[in-house]
């Protein structure tokens, strides 16, 4: 039995951090005697001058309900290195990181992070140091694990702005745009535009045309609803053409949903506005779904660590937690499908997603 172990944070922060960093203490203490380090700054803590705290049961009580992380966290750092524009694990800091590790006593690691920690975290397993992964992506995008927390409080806002955007589009006649969070899934534009009743959604698996778009708003127009609600993922494709990207060095998408209203605008000649919903999606407090599943997966790490696993990620399947090679779990990512229910679903109530097989209908 380990003594004593480290957790960190990597990657974006997503509302659930706390809950898992609090399920990882009070377990790890409570229930098998092992003593908690936090690293700060996520695995940056652990080179040159180490950044660490103690991480007691006092010290994460009233941290549930928190947003963000009280370890800090870094999207980019020393580990990695863009060669070709393909992330690379550099070698030299893990020699570092795993002498810090032995100096602190830190004799097992609990990585919390989305593909890029983990893939960090793979590294520390293939030099034979005993690490549990726990997923966290808003985007619901890692296929090993069917929800990550997160993901759940990111569609009750986009959801929430959506009723929001409905009252002011309905009352001046407007289209009105969400351009929200993704990368390269549609998961939270697809549930928080059924959740919010939108009337287009755009979705980087269904590349779309602007003929649809305008013929939907249009159609709308005729029917009485001379408003329309549009969410746009932030990796949506017109077809034939490449994602909208807000920063090209640093391949930061964004900007699609003005690409989309000035097109909408021009068409159709309807007034129409964008708002992008940005970092607000990731902030703020967990909702209880979100608390819940931290904790599950906070529990079940140090669970799987005590029952001497390592080289794994806890990952929810079938309402149930289990644990999955690291090596698998980043593998692929988990894309809707153009054909799956909840898309079918959308387009039986009405939903158009702007494919032009739809123009047809």
């Amino acid at each position: 039995m380990y003594k004593q172990i480290g957790i960190l944070t990597g990657g974006g922060d997503a509302p659930g951090l706390n809950a898992v960093i609090r399920a990882v203490v009070r377990t790890a203490i409570g229930e098998y005697g092992m003593k908690c380090v936090g690293i700060e700054d996520s695995f940056e803590g652990i080179l040159g001058e180490t950044h660490t705290m103690k991480l007691t049961k006092n010290a994460v009580s009233g941290i549930l309900p928190r947003g963000g992380t009280i370890l800090g966290t870094r999207n980019k750092g020393s580990f990695v290195k863009m060669v070709n524009g393909k992330p690379q694990v550099a070698d030299l800091p893990i020699g570092e990181a795993l002498a810090n590790l032995d100096i602190l006593g830190i004799e097992a690691l609990i990585t919390i992070g989305g593909e890029g920690t983990l893939a960090i975290a793979e590294q520390f397993h293939k030099r034979g140091f005993p690490v549990i992964g726990v997923p966290k992506t808003i985007d619901n995008d890692l296929a090993a694990t069917e929800l990550t927390f997160g993901f759940m409080t990111a569609i009750d806002v986009a959801t929430e702005a959506l009723d929001r955007l409905h009252t002011t589009a309905a009352s001046h006649d407007r289209v009105m745009i969400l351009e929200v969070m993704g990368r390269n899934t549609g998961w939270i534009a697809l549930h928080a535009g059924l959740a919010g009743s939108a009337d287009i959604i755009l979705i980087p698996e269904i590349p779309f045309s602007f003929e649809s778009v305008a013929r939907k708003v249009l159609e709308r127009e005729k029917s009485g609803s001379r408003f329309c609600n549009i969410v746009v993922a932030e990796g949506a494709k017109e077809i034939g053409k490449a994602e909208i990207y807000s920063d090209t060095q640093e391949l930061r998408l964004g900007g699609m949903g003005d690409h989309v209203r000035k097109v909408v605008e021009r068409m159709t000649g309807k007034e129409s506005r964008c708002t992008v919903l940005g970092h607000l999606q990731r902030g703020g407090s967990p909702n209880a779904f979100d608390r819940v599943l931290g904790t599950n997966f906070g529990a079940c790490a140090v669970r799987a660590l005590a029952r001497g696993e390592t080289g794994r990620m806890v990952a929810l399947q079938g309402a149930t937690i289990t644990t999955v090679p690291l090596s698998e779990a980043c593998a692929n990512i988990k894309t809707v499908s153009p054909d799956g229910q909840l898309v079918q679903t959308a387009r039986d109530i009405g939903i158009s997603f702007a494919a032009p097989q739809e123009m047809a209908h």
